[in-house]
């Protein structure tokens, strides 16, 4: 493993499991085949990266997401417990492989790419925690360069006040930190269909 890390939250497309607030407007099975293309859209812009790691929900669903590994990643399971504690033991797990800068982030956010992620690594060259807040109040990348399970540990996940809790245990820990730009998650019919209408907007230009 190189010192750097991207590890990316993703869960098994079944309907009804996944985008559950957009899937109240569409539907489950087309909200599932939404989540689907958000995960495509997302993984095809980070394919530049090597070594990136597909963390997966339920763990019994390897052959679901196996076809989103692309040639030099791999897949793990996400293991048990709230968020807070599949993130920390994901944080573990690169760390204890020799990783020394390490970003997660979700499959939510499909505007996120590859400068991205290695601006948040050359944030964790100076900084403790790199974090990328996102417009409904949660973050869509935190980075770390070594465990830090405060950050974690009795957070309300699914909240809008998942980034300013995070920023005050960051404050109060003491650690430094830098932000990365505010991006929006696709969860809801209307950001769903801002998503779509930009995709075709980008089809046109190009």
């Amino acid at each position: 493993m190189g010192e750097e890390k991207l590890i990316v939250f993703v869960k098994a497309p079944r309907p009804g499991a996944v985008k559950t607030r957009l899937a109240k407007a569409i539907g489950a099975p087309a909200a599932g085949a939404a989540y689907r293309h958000l995960v495509e859209t997302l993984l095809n812009q980070l394919q530049g990266l090597s070594g990136v790691e597909l963390c997966f929900s339920p763990d019994d669903a390897a052959g679901e997401v196996q076809h989103w590994v692309k040639e030099g990643w791999n897949s793990s399971p996400q293991g048990d417990g709230d968020l807070g504690q599949r993130l920390q033991s994901a944080f573990l797990r690169a760390f204890h492989a020799g990783a020394k800068r390490v970003a997660i982030i979700g499959s939510d956010c499909p505007s996120v790419g590859v400068e991205d992620i290695r601006e948040a690594w050359a944030g964790l060259q100076s900084h403790e925690v790199v974090l990328g807040p996102a417009t409904d109040g949660g973050y869509w990348l935190i980075g770390l360069r070594q465990p830090q399970p405060n950050l974690f540990r009795g957070v309300r996940w699914s909240t809008e006040n998942v980034f300013s809790e995070t920023m005050k245990r960051v404050r109060r820990a003491g650690l430094s930190v830098q932000l990365l730009r505010e991006l929006a998650d696709v969860d809801t019919d209307r950001e769903w269909r801002a998503f779509l209408a930009a995709r075709n907007r980008d089809a046109i230009r190009a």
